[in-house]
């Protein structure tokens, strides 16, 4: 074998060798990268669950937000129509009060309008002031018989300006009850209006 021969197996086997060599860089680098492919695979599917994850509890968390705020504008508009319905029929109550004086028994509501402000006040004597129509029942006649049941002294005052009923006073002026029509009305709705609100809602009372 000549020299010539000599060198150019020894290139082929340098050549074997380097092709080998490059071979195995290549097949781990596939390795490498088929495995950083299924890393990168199995990272994005873990993200993708945990983006669906915690898109499915936003939007349940939306949901329950919009139900609550839907509830709550039910809730506010109910009692919007309760109250409507309880402002509506003390208006249509006030329009009839001043029909209440034409009634037939309307000296006897009077009677009870003098006789329970003055058990409340709890004084002994007492002006009666009342409004033109009223007035007419409080002749001198009708206190006096008062005056005796109920044993104080009854002295009517000037007219009222405004109302219909009654207004006691004591003679010194520092107390005063208002049982006119309208302030008994007044005070009626503030202390049923948790009542009718139960029974406009179909509640029990």
């Amino acid at each position: 074998m000549t020299e010539q021969d000599k060198v150019q197996m020894l290139e082929r086997t340098i050549m074997e060798i380097a092709q080998r060599e490059v071979q195995a860089i290549l097949d781990e680098a596939r390795a490498k990268a088929d495995s950083l492919h299924r890393q990168a695979r199995d990272i994005a599917a873990s993200e993708s669950e945990h983006i669906l994850k915690e898109a499915r509890e936003t939007v349940k968390e939306l949901l329950g937000q919009a139900v609550a705020k839907a509830q709550l504008e039910a809730q506010m508009l109910k009692l919007q129509r309760r109250e409507q319905a309880l402002m509506q029929t003390f208006d249509e109550a006030r329009q009839r009060l001043t029909t209440i004086p034409q009634r037939p028994d309307y000296t006897d509501i009077v009677r009870r309008l003098i006789r329970e402000a003055a058990t409340y006040m709890g004084d002994e004597a007492f002006i009666v002031q009342a409004d033109a129509t009223t007035d007419r029942v409080l002749d001198d006649a009708f206190l006096a018989d008062l005056a005796a049941q109920l044993n104080v002294h009854l002295e009517r005052g000037p007219h009222l300006e405004e109302g219909i009923g009654i207004v006691l006073t004591t003679p010194d002026g520092h107390r005063r009850y208002d049982n006119t029509l309208e302030t008994r009305l007044s005070r009626i709705q503030d202390n049923v209006r948790t009542a009718v609100f139960h029974i406009l809602a179909g509640d029990a009372v």
